[in-house]
């Protein structure tokens, strides 16, 4: 029995991560330039999964560009510099790096 709650609990955790970052994406209009599969003004989510998601420390270099902004690598763009913290920007990556 206390196996069951401690993995139900865990399973509400992660269900509860993942609605709690795409409620931030939207919080903080990620969802304005970005879609989990296709090109809006910047990439699908899931072609920064196929670019990236093989670099060591993705999630958090890809935090950085998302609290910092950047621009060039992909296309004449840029993405500007967005307003969170660094704890929002690491779960926003990882959340991003979830969509494969």
């Amino acid at each position: 029995m206390k196996k069951t709650i401690v993995t139900f609990a865990a399973a509400s955790l992660l269900a509860g991560g993942a609605v709690a970052s795409e409620e931030l994406a939207k919080a903080k209009n990620c969802l304005t330039c970005h879609a989990a599969d296709k090109k809006i003004v910047g990439p699908s989510y899931k072609d920064i999964v196929a670019k990236r998601s093989a670099e060591k420390g993705v999630e958090a270099a890809l935090a950085i560009k998302i609290k910092a902004g950047s621009k060039g690598e992909w296309g004449n763009v840029p993405m500007p510099p967005n307003n969170v913290t660094e704890a929002e920007a690491l779960v926003l990556s990882k959340w991003v790096l979830g969509f494969k």
